[in-house]
């Protein structure tokens, strides 16, 4: 049996290269019950919601997770539970209507003047909050033909400044396969500025590599990344040097967080993650109030708590490090402000 213990001497490196990593991610909720020793009764409801999305979590993330503790606040973002399962009303499979606003494969264009390349549909981690946990990635692959409708969408619509790389996560990808995406929108005169969104510097910090580097901030387009953490435990050493290293390139870094009921919502928790964020060169940019995606209603946490928890970030920490609290609504032009 692997143990934390075990764990806790290793460097991250000791895992592996970056794709040796992704490939070896826990996918048996047995395997990861054992490695945190907690108890095998959370292991019939976690097999029960593996059915309807899988658990996927690599080491160098459980290696930040607290033996023995069920309410770790990593933990609870990857275990599946058996209120997951539960269908309650609000909830859906496409709560963010995406699939209307899907113009041609691999694109989705919600907003005026940047759109969202859809990479390709796999995560480094399945996080259970997940909006897109139901998206139809199989109906959206940027082969060859897609690939080439995708790139003249872009092409005929000179209003769009901002290309977004999302997915599943970008950076799932390998590096050769997104430096020809980022050729091709290098020269696409009208395209400003390439951002990317991605969980992997924070889950598998090894992913930041000097090729990647090369395609994504040594190109015409002004880069920008937006990481995912919810919970200060999630930053280390690790990430504060893959973040540092974007940062030395001249990437722009901005952090989106969710507001997960029982993982960081009160002040502390939120004040602490700036904080932390702050020290790898990371700001706060958006905490999203909870997408109604069916699978995730036990981690909703209601608007008006929401808004106290901000007032007392505001009255605690500078006003940089004070993310702007958001809700998407279906339709609507951007992100929808929650004053």
């Amino acid at each position: 049996m692997i143990t934390r213990s075990e764990l806790s001497v290793q460097t991250i490196n000791d895992f592996g290269c970056w794709q040796e990593q992704l490939a070896g991610a826990v996918t048996s909720p047995e395997l990861l019950l054992s490695m945190l020793q907690l108890s095998t009764k959370l292991l019939p409801p976690a097999l029960k919601a593996c059915q309807e999305f899988p658990l996927r979590v690599p080491h160098a993330y459980i290696n930040r997770m607290e033996l023995g503790n069920p309410n770790d606040p990593l933990l609870r973002q990857v275990l599946p539970i058996g209120e997951e399962c539960e269908h309650i009303e609000g909830f859906g499979l496409d709560p963010l209507a995406e699939q209307s606003q899907n113009p041609t494969d691999g694109v989705i264009h919600k907003y005026h003047g940047r759109l969202l390349l859809i990479v390709g549909g796999s995560c480094a981690v399945n996080c259970r909050f997940c909006f897109r946990r139901h998206f139809p990635y199989q109906d959206n692959r940027l082969d060859r033909d897609s690939w080439n409708s995708a790139m003249e969408y872009i092409r005929s619509d000179t209003s769009i400044k901002e290309v977004i790389l999302s997915g599943g996560d970008p950076l799932a990808s390998n590096d050769r396969r997104l430096e020809k995406i980022v050729t091709e929108l290098n020269h696409i005169s009208h395209v400003e500025t390439l951002r990317i969104h991605t969980r992997l510097p924070v889950v598998i910090p090894d992913r930041v590599t000097d090729d990647l580097i090369n395609w994504f901030a040594k190109k015409r387009l002004q880069p920008v990344m937006v990481i995912h953490a919810n919970h200060a435990n999630e930053i280390d050493e690790s990430v504060r040097e893959a973040t540092f290293r974007l940062k030395q390139a001249g990437v722009t870094l901005l952090n989106q967080a969710v507001l997960l009921k029982g993982i960081n919502d009160s002040p502390s928790a939120l004040i602490q993650l700036g904080d932390a964020l702050f020290k790898a060169g990371v700001l706060p940019y958006y905490l999203h109030l909870l997408d109604p995606v069916h699978g995730a209603a036990h981690f909703d946490v209601p608007e008006a708590k929401a808004k106290s928890l901000i007032k007392e970030v505001m009255d605690s920490s500078p006003g940089y490090l004070v993310p702007k609290l958001v809700r998407e609504i279906p339709g609507r032009p951007g992100k929808t402000w929650i004053s």
